[in-house]
């Protein structure tokens, strides 16, 4: 008898576009939510956006936090549960996504994605990052409701924040490597259509990485319009898998040994790089990663993330003990193989 089964958590509206933050009030009517909104933000984004945000509904409450923690997710609870919101807004970057995303979870209410920038595809996945002491946990949520993603905003944010969100993307291509080498020797589910997804998504930004231009808008639609796809792949095949192999191993080690020095997604991105070299050698895709990441200004080498040649090395050669993943680190790879490896790429 046939009786597996899935539950798959989609939002129900997403809106990308020029000037689509002020169809925020629209998009959450047609969700038909009851109760006030709790606005979920922080400082820049709030002096940014926070205004127009709140002349869109009645009678909003509003917390800022000033960093992605548990004691951050904790406040909102409270903040939420003292009046009673039948719904929260999160509007910045990952700080108020991720901490909203959690919030919400144990509040029992539905939140919605407002992203400031473009920077990770937890703006619409089912995952929550939240960073605490020397390392991060990633924690399953339900996705937003609804995203609404305003090009003219994510086209002013930092370009390295979009950068950090175009490598996060591009690290797609080894995430699906891991999960497909995971499939073969653990047995471990792999889901076809969210692989595909996930993997098309990376070629797309690699294809057109010339034309991810600073301060451009339509770049800010390809990158967050890409995000989004990463973010449903997580969501349908309900794991963290389709986005997250080996190189996400090496960035959190990094974040152990170097906390701070660089942002998520350029990390995975060198990681993808070196990751690449280690499933297929030299005559793999690792160049196209190295030339496409080169392209949108990402950095591709050690120096460029501001991490000493021997912390990636401690990295690459201890990242497997992060988690119980399989991927192609193994049960650890050699200092010399991450030597060669890391050396023939150019990373250090």
């Amino acid at each position: 008898m046939f009786d597996k089964s899935t539950w798959i958590q989609l939002p129900r509206n997403v809106l990308v576009g020029h000037g689509v933050l002020d169809e925020l009030s629209a998009a959450v009517g047609e969700l038909y939510l009851s109760g006030r909104p709790l606005l979920v933000t922080s400082p820049t984004p709030n002096d940014i956006a926070g205004d127009r945000v709140r002349a869109q509904f009645d009678d909003p409450t509003t917390i800022t936090i000033s960093e992605a923690s548990f004691d951050s997710v904790e406040r909102v609870i409270e903040a939420g549960r003292e009046m009673d919101a039948g719904y929260l807004v999160a509007l910045g970057g990952g700080k108020a996504i991720d901490t909203a995303k959690m919030a919400s979870d144990s509040l029992d209410c539905g939140f919605i994605s407002v992203p400031t920038a473009a920077s990770h595809d937890g703006i619409v996945s089912g995952r929550s990052s939240i960073p605490e002491g020397d390392t991060r946990h990633s924690v399953a949520a339900d996705p937003p409701l609804a995203v609404v993603a305003d090009t003219e905003i994510l086209a002013d944010a930092p370009w390295e924040l979009t950068t950090a969100g175009c490598a996060d993307i591009i690290s797609n291509y080894t995430a699906v490597k891991d999960w497909q080498l995971a499939h073969r020797l653990k047995n471990v589910e792999y889901s076809e259509y969210s692989g595909a997804l996930s993997q098309m998504t990376a070629e797309m930004l690699v294809g057109n990485s010339d034309s991810i231009k600073k301060g451009l808008e339509e770049s800010a639609w390809v990158v967050v319009k890409a995000l989004v796809s990463s973010g449903v792949a997580m969501s349908i095949s309900g794991s963290s898998r389709p986005a997250s192999g080996a190189e996400h191993l090496f960035s959190h080690q990094l974040d152990r040994l170097v906390p701070g020095r660089a942002l998520h997604g350029h990390q995975v991105g060198v990681g993808s790089i070196v990751t690449e070299y280690l499933h297929s050698g030299e005559q793999g895709e690792w160049r196209d990663i190295r030339d496409a990441l080169d392209t949108m200004d990402a950095p591709t080498t050690a120096s460029e993330l501001g991490i000493s040649d021997e912390t990636v090395i401690e990295a690459l050669t201890t990242a497997h003990t992060i988690r119980d993943r399989y991927t192609i680190l193994g049960d650890g790879v050699s200092e010399e193989a991450a030597i060669e490896a890391a050396t023939f790429t150019g990373v250090i």
